[in-house]
């Protein structure tokens, strides 16, 4: 089993933190943040691996699961191009993103890039509400 860098200082990634193998700051999430940990783990064989909730900033019912951001970090990525990286990302998750994952963003570093600058980005901001909702506005 690869190692996994799970340091116990602070992510900058915004929002609870869910870390590989259960192993967790800020709770070891619900079913779909554990079923995206175990995916991505053995799709990409990371060895470092941030899962985000978003859902509570998007409006919908408490515990609801719907909206994610995932930070990886897996060797798998050396000499793809970003858009190859997010393909294998979407593709470890295509049954997920089929149903109830709505949102995705993905952050997909090789070891040698995450060591270089070992910082997450922030959420994207919410832009609220259904686009149903924002009509009637």
């Amino acid at each position: 089993i690869p190692s996994l860098s799970l340091s116990s200082s602070p992510s900058p990634m915004r929002g609870p933190l869910l870390a590989a193998f259960g192993v967790s700051m800020g709770g070891s999430g619900g079913p779909l943040a554990r079923t995206i940990r175990a995916k991505l783990t053995a799709a990409l064989q990371p060895t470092h691996l941030e899962i985000r909730d978003d859902s509570p900033r998007h409006g919908g019912p408490p515990g609801a699961e719907t909206h994610f951001g995932v930070l990886v970090v897996s060797q798998q990525f050396s000499g793809l191009s970003l858009l190859q990286r997010h393909r294998l990302v979407h593709e470890a998750l295509r049954e997920e993103l089929a149903g109830p994952l709505h949102a995705l963003q993905v952050t997909a570093r090789t070891p040698e890039q995450w060591l270089s600058d070992p910082k997450a980005p922030q959420a994207p901001p919410c832009l609220g509400g259904s686009k149903k909702e924002q009509r009637r506005r």
